[in-house]
């Protein structure tokens, strides 16, 4: 590690301010951000830690029945208080390990946006609304690529906003070794259609794929997707997987997810 100042906001207004500092950089949970600065990737001179700002913190419903979740809340908090949807808490109960569920954010996890996270595609899934420091973003603006979000330099995302669908499931393939999705399917039908999110996949980072969706919404069932498959020139190909590989475990494990939502299950996890 090296040298740098640490600031501990316990507002956001405070928060914003102190990263307006030339090389000031947000602290989530730093489930990321902290090997990132061991492995000298990131240098930043001043790190504004976001965990002592209650106001971005907790869990709870608006009167629209919207999930409202502060952009500090970790992990483990979701997966224990996200239980009118239940697909969400599923998705964040299995994050990493122990370890990570306590200290990981979705704030964090949402702003660094890595190819093979699981909030990116329950959010992308669920339509989900990013609020921050200066905005509301519509998930399906938010989104930009790989590691690449809609996000300014020195914005925050203060809380995220999960409409909760009729069904929905996550299923994801482990990958031993990270505990990361090699690749994973949130599904999330709503009365006006259904959203298939893909992560761990793409070179691209989380996407949706809208074949399956005009697909299962004429038809939410296993069967809705047979046939179909993804472009495999987009997946990513490295030592854990082929692109093919990729392209073929994106309808195995959508299938899966559909199965699941269909059955009232809230998902499921291949590998171990």
């Amino acid at each position: 590690m090296y040298a740098f100042d640490l600031e501990r906001p316990t507002t956001i207004q405070d928060a914003v301010a102190a990263l307006k500092t030339e090389e000031a950089q947000p602290l989530g949970g730093g489930q990321t951000l902290i090997p990132t600065l061991k492995q000298r990737l990131a240098m930043p001179s001043k790190l504004v830690s976001l965990h002592g700002i209650s106001e971005m913190k907790g869990i709870c419903a608006d009167d629209s029945g919207r999930i409202c979740i502060g952009g500090a809340t970790t992990h483990g908090e979701v997966a224990a208080g996200a239980g009118e949807y239940p697909a969400l808490a599923y998705l964040a109960g299995r994050i990493g390990d122990p370890a990570v569920r306590a200290r990981g954010t979705i704030g964090g996890s949402l702003a660094n946006n890595d190819p093979s996270a699981c909030y990116p595609a329950g959010a992308l899934a669920s339509g989900a609304t990013i609020l921050t420091d200066k905005r509301e973003i519509a998930a399906d603006d938010y989104f930009q690529g790989m590691f690449a979000t809609a996000l300014d330099e020195g914005e925050i995302i203060t809380e995220v906003k999960f409409p909760v669908p009729e069904q929905a499931a996550y299923m994801k393939f482990i990958q031993p070794a990270s505990r990361f999705p090699l690749t994973a399917v949130f599904v999330a039908k709503f009365a006006d259609g259904v959203r298939v999110a893909v992560t761990g996949a793409s070179e691209e980072g989380v996407f949706r794929w809208g074949e399956a969706e005009s697909a299962l919404s004429g038809n939410f069932s296993a069967d809705g997707v047979s046939g179909l498959s993804v472009d495999r020139s987009g997946m990513i190909g490295d030592l854990h997987g082929t692109k093919d590989y990729r392209a073929h475990l994106v309808g195995v494990i959508t299938k899966r997810a559909v199965a699941a939502a269909a059955a009232g299950e809230a998902g499921g996890t291949v590998g171990h």
